[in-house]
């Protein structure tokens, strides 16, 4: 990204959830219980229920209280039954941002939302109104130093939409929806564990901010994300310096618009002995569109 890197990034990110250990566990706890209902309480038929567990794992979470809370949701004990519901609203700069909420009360969560984004300089906006410029993907993160080669190679081959690269060697692997967990299992297989992976709503354009308008976009997505029914918080803008973790790299996004007609899928480089020269060169995005 301009001015900082994707991986310094997902450092940072993970540096706010350790301060924030025992939120990430309510909001794994509710994720839980919302995929089981959905969903069964079977993990070899549920992969919602599965990439919950999985986030419950790598977040520390006892496994009595996993199962307690896969069994309050399927029925099985008395619990909370949580609704679905998502925010849509715009920050400085026009940038564009989704708030994934869970909640026992919509009309509290409704409230608190709308008085976060009016409080801080945001704006609500309607169902629809900013949900269409991301997509819903698999996305993993590899730490620099890992060979992009393997993981190019193991990762389309497992059916990985795009492959790309940052200034400091990170390595983004991209993957619909469907393909998240086959190619995270295959590159795991392969000894190449990512640091982070997660479906998420990645934008399809970056709004790049700077000065103030940054500073005050990145307390507007703090305290959003700080509210108690907040699962998750996805955005469009470019901070430097911030926790632009949801965002594309700018990289990316420029390249796509200099040089629209000059690039290749890493899928069709694979037996080239092409390389480009940038960062910018270096993240060669798939040009197809996600499902």
């Amino acid at each position: 990204m301009a001015g900082h890197s994707k991986w310094a990034n997902i450092q940072h990110r993970k540096g706010r959830q350790d301060d924030k250990r025992g939120k990430v566990w309510t909001r794994v706890i509710r994720e839980i219980m919302v995929a089981a209902r959905l969903g069964g309480g079977d993990l070899g038929i549920n992969p919602r229920l599965r990439l919950a567990v999985e986030k419950a794992k790598a977040a520390n979470l006892p496994a009595d209280t996993v199962k307690r809370n896969i069994d309050k949701a399927t029925g099985n004990l008395e619990g909370v039954h949580y609704e679905e519901i998502r925010y849509e609203g715009y920050g400085f700069g026009g940038a564009a941002i989704l708030v994934d909420t869970m909640t026992d009360n919509k009309v509290r969560t409704v409230a608190e939302v709308r008085h976060a984004f009016s409080k801080y300089g945001g704006s609500m906006g309607t169902a629809g109104s900013v949900a269409f410029q991301f997509k819903h993907v698999g996305q993993l993160f590899l730490a620099p130093g890992t060979s992009e080669d393997q993981v190019m190679n193991v990762a389309l081959e497992a059916g990985a939409q795009d492959v790309i690269s940052d200034d400091e060697g990170a390595i983004e692997v991209l993957t619909a929806y469907a393909d998240f967990e086959a190619v995270k299992h295959a590159l795991e297989a392969a000894g190449l564990r990512p640091e982070l992976a997660e479906v998420t709503m990645r934008p399809e354009n970056t709004i790049e901010l700077a000065g103030e308008d940054a500073v005050r976009m990145q307390k507007l997505l703090d305290v959003l994300e700080d509210l108690d029914d907040v699962q998750d918080v996805f955005h469009n803008a470019s901070i430097p310096g911030g926790d632009s973790r949801k965002s594309w790299s700018s990289a990316a996004a420029a390249a796509s618009t200099r040089w629209p007609g000059s690039w290749r899928s890493r899928r069709d480089c694979r037996r080239s002995t092409w390389r480009p020269a940038t960062a910018a060169r270096r993240s060669i995005r798939a040009w197809k569109t996600f499902p």
